[in-house]
């Protein structure tokens, strides 16, 4: 059984920096292990991602500078390093995992089925 737990979200103010973790367990061949939030209102959206394959990363544009996407495979984790906070990062973010075959990008929330049950973030002005 696929299992996806996220932590580390919280509240701080603009220019912050929070750590979010994910731990992985129960799928090892992931095609894309990703990052996403949702802001309320808002659609999910893709933040941050990896093809572990060959260590490519994502980023979306409103956080590349700001935002670091890691793995530890020893340790079945995903983290996102997020800098430089802004207001407009606040949401729930989510990590999941895509098994299968590579839709083209590893942005794409649709293209995934395995989720966390998210960690919210929440950015003061």
């Amino acid at each position: 059984q696929v299992r996806l737990v996220e932590s580390g979200g919280g509240s701080v103010q603009a220019g912050g920096n929070l750590r979010l973790s994910c731990v992985v367990s129960g799928s090892t061949d992931n095609t894309c292990m990703g990052w996403f939030r949702q802001a309320p209102g808002k659609e999910r959206e893709g933040v941050a991602a990896i093809r572990p394959s060959i260590l490519t990363t994502f980023y979306a544009d409103s956080v590349k500078g700001r935002f670091t996407i890691s793995r530890d495979r020893a340790r079945s984790t995903l983290y996102l390093q997020m800098n430089s906070l802004k207001p407009e990062d606040t949401g729930i973010y989510y990590c999941a995992v895509l098994v299968g075959d590579y839709p083209g990008t590893c942005l794409d929330p649709g293209s995934y089925h395995l989720w966390g049950q998210g960690t919210r973030v929440t950015v003061s002005s």
